[in-house]
């Protein structure tokens, strides 16, 4: 264990303002977390000089999360809730390889409340917010009361959870339809229903309740408008134990697929500069609400006409961090360990750059060809792409497993170049270069997205999968300048056609 591939001895090059002052307290770190993310929080660990402490299930026993670190513990059968979600065998494992604090990447315990106090009790750094930040935005309605106060736009709608029918109809006319019925506790489209008309609320409110009882234990809704084509934008937010909240800008993630999402950029294309700097402090004053601490993201909506609306937080790093860390120059994980270990924020909101642009893909073990649906098995070729301005985060290597237990995700590509155009192109030219057989990935599914023109001239919205994507349109992926090339050689043959 231990051993760093070439590839992850390169990965810091994207950290223009690496800091130079050691960290302090943390010497051993537990990631409570498997693939790529595990993987990337190992490799600024190490730069770092702090050890790391791997935990696996029985089907990752070989994966390269566990090859990477210096130890590495077997937590637990492959399901996830006999692994990955066992709070006392993650606590266990901290014990008898003495870490110091424990990091909980994304996905899995990292929003949850409950394991945060579970680390802080057994006197371990917990690498995240707090529990009661984590309470209050961990409900969508607890969050809609707590930045209410600080005058930021919330989509219309109620604030408190509706329960009776009778006046949950007429809060629903008052709203004007659609409108859209959602878990409080809820995320990624469970428990969450649109209604087009009073004919179908009631039966849509019931079918809500009962999903999120099933999925999230609470059956709270609450009742917002519907905004059929809009934008998802975001903004990533962190904070220190002195009272410092800072904003790094804003990402735009509107590719989605079932909800979640597929390709992420920064700086949002959407934005002109004044939308930009107030969507930063209304992210801040979000974090302030809740008396956060850590690296977070606060999510909005942008309608079509311009609109700006508070929509959660998620507290925890979130999947599309690269495209920051790149035109900010700054390692997040670095300052998620610093402000962990009580470090003030080595940089005041003035002292954030942004430089250029950046586009992440995730590459997923899916076929989009058949409505994204995973396809798990063993990668018989995997050769990411290198070059200028090119970063992968991935948690694969050649003649390994995707199992089926867990999130298909098989990796990140991430693109910077000095503007938006030129990253477009660039990240074409990665996709091109990407080699995996033995699966079926996401990365046709990015290519044909890119090349789009509402991609290209920006007026994409969520909506872009159900508008604009039919298995057909798949092609053989092609390069920037294979593409060009292409499109040269069809209109010669088309001249040569009609005779010109």
């Amino acid at each position: 264990m231990g051993q760093i591939r070439e590839k992850d001895r390169l990965f810091i090059t994207f950290a223009r303002q690496v800091l130079s002052k050691p960290v302090g307290r943390i010497k051993k770190v537990l990631i409570a977390n498997r693939g790529e993310i595990a993987c990337r929080i190992t490799r600024t660990c190490h730069r770092l000089g702090i050890g790391v402490v791997a935990v696996y299930s029985e089907a990752d026993r070989w994966a390269l999360h566990v090859e990477m670190a210096d130890e590495a513990v077997c937590i637990g059968p492959p399901p996830s809730t006999q692994s990955y979600l066992n709070i006392p065998a993650i606590l266990e494992a901290a014990r008898i390889t003495g870490a110091d604090a424990i990091h909980p990447g994304y996905g899995f315990l990292s929003e949850n409340p409950v394991f945060a106090r579970a680390v802080r009790d057994a006197g371990l750094i917990f690498i995240g917010p707090s529990a009661e930040s984590m309470e209050i935005m961990g409900s969508k309605i607890a969050a809609k009361r707590a930045v209410a106060a600080y005058g930021i736009p919330l989509v219309p709608g109620t604030i408190e959870p509706v329960d009776n029918v009778e006046e949950a109809v007429k809060i629903a006319a008052e709203i004007g339809y659609p409108v859209l019925i959602k878990a409080s506790a809820g995320g990624g489209g469970k428990g969450m229903r649109v209604v087009w008309d009073e004919g179908e609320f009631e039966e849509n409110l019931a079918r809500a309740q009962s999903e999120a009882l099933s999925a999230f234990g609470d059956k709270s809704v609450f009742l917002e408008k519907f905004l059929p084509e809009s934008k998802h934008i975001e903004v990533q937010v962190i904070a220190d134990v002195h009272g410092h909240t800072i904003h790094l800008w804003e990402r735009e993630c509107s590719i989605q697929r079932r909800h979640q999402k597929v390709i992420e950029e920064a700086p949002s294309p959407s934005l002109n500069e004044e939308q930009r700097i107030t969507l930063g402090r209304y992210a801040v004053n979000v974090a302030r609400a809740c008396n956060y601490l850590g690296a977070g993201t606060v999510e909005f909506i942008y309608d079509l006409q311009g609109g700006l609306y508070f929509l959660e937080m998620n507290t925890r790093l979130q999947v599309e961090h690269p495209v920051t860390e790149m035109i900010t120059g700054l390692d997040l994980v670095e300052l998620q360990i610093r402000v962990a270990e009580g470090e003030p924020l080595p940089l005041t909101q003035e002292k954030v750059q942004r430089k250029g642009h950046a586009i992440e893909v995730r590459v997923y073990a899916e076929d989009p060809a058949n409505n994204f649906s995973p396809d798990t098995g063993r990668l018989t070729i995997y050769q990411p792409p290198l070059g200028e301005g090119i970063r992968v985060d991935d948690g694969y290597t050649a003649d390994r497993d995707i199992p089926i237990y867990y999130d298909p995700m098989i990796a990140k590509l991430i693109a910077w170049a000095p503007d938006r155009n030129t990253c477009i192109d660039r990240m074409l030219e990665a996709i091109a270069q990407y080699r995996i057989g033995g699966i079926e990935t996401t990365l046709p599914f990015c290519a044909f997205a890119l090349n789009h023109p509402d991609f290209r001239n920006g007026s994409f919205t969520t909506k872009f999968v159900e508008k604009h994507f039919k298995p057909e349109n798949l092609f053989p992926v092609l390069s920037a300048s294979e593409a060009a090339a292409a499109a040269g050689t069809a209109a010669f043959l088309y001249r040569e056609w009609m005779g010109q």
